[in-house]
């Protein structure tokens, strides 16, 4: 198999395993396994656990976003684009392998001390929170930016709340209260 494709191969099975199983309980081992490499091959490519934690972390990240993005931008202009943040989510807690947001989840399960990881995560946060900023922006472009960036920030903590306890409750309650929420912000 060419490098590139053994690093995928990992990345890909370690995503899988850390979202469905959590980071602290999928081991080197079990990777090695169900990604049907020796352990010489894996550590060829990451030089630890948190080092594949990291591609995991950027590899659900990148499709994420291009996912969510994907959908808004084909929404009706103005606030309905803003608001289909929350049916992306409602889909994406519909599918079957929902298991929450895989930063939080992943983060829940470090040590404190982990900066390398928490400062990944953070980064991907903030990403995401200047995706949201965009589309506030591109759609309530009557509004100064200081008012974009509130709004932006307020549509963000709402979707995290949804995306966590939508996870807990094992219901899309909050992902319908969140949508609302936001619409009374938007009026």
């Amino acid at each position: 198999m060419k490098h590139s494709l053994v690093k995928k191969t990992i990345v890909e099975t370690a995503a899988h395993l850390f979202y469905q199983n959590g980071y602290n309980l999928t081991g080197i081992n079990e990777i090695i396994k169900e990604a049907g490499i020796a352990k010489a091959t894996l550590y060829s490519h990451f030089k630890s656990k948190d080092d594949i934690c990291i591609a995991y972390l950027e590899y659900r990240d990148e499709s994420f976003l291009e996912a969510i993005e994907g959908f808004v931008i084909k929404k009706e202009k103005g606030k309905k684009q803003i608001l289909a943040i929350f049916d992306f989510l409602k889909s994406f807690y519909n599918d079957e392998s929902f298991n929450g947001c895989w930063c939080l989840n992943t983060y829940s399960e470090l040590p404190r001390e982990n900066e390398k990881v928490r400062k990944k995560i953070q980064s991907q946060k903030k990403v995401f929170l200047d995706l949201i900023e965009k589309i506030v922006s591109t759609n309530l472009s009557e509004n100064t930016k200081k008012q974009n960036q509130v709004i932006a920030k307020q549509v963000y903590l709402l979707y995290e709340g949804a995306i966590s306890e939508s996870n807990l409750h094992q219901n899309s309650w909050p992902i319908n209260t969140a949508k609302e929420l936001c619409a009374q912000i938007l009026s």
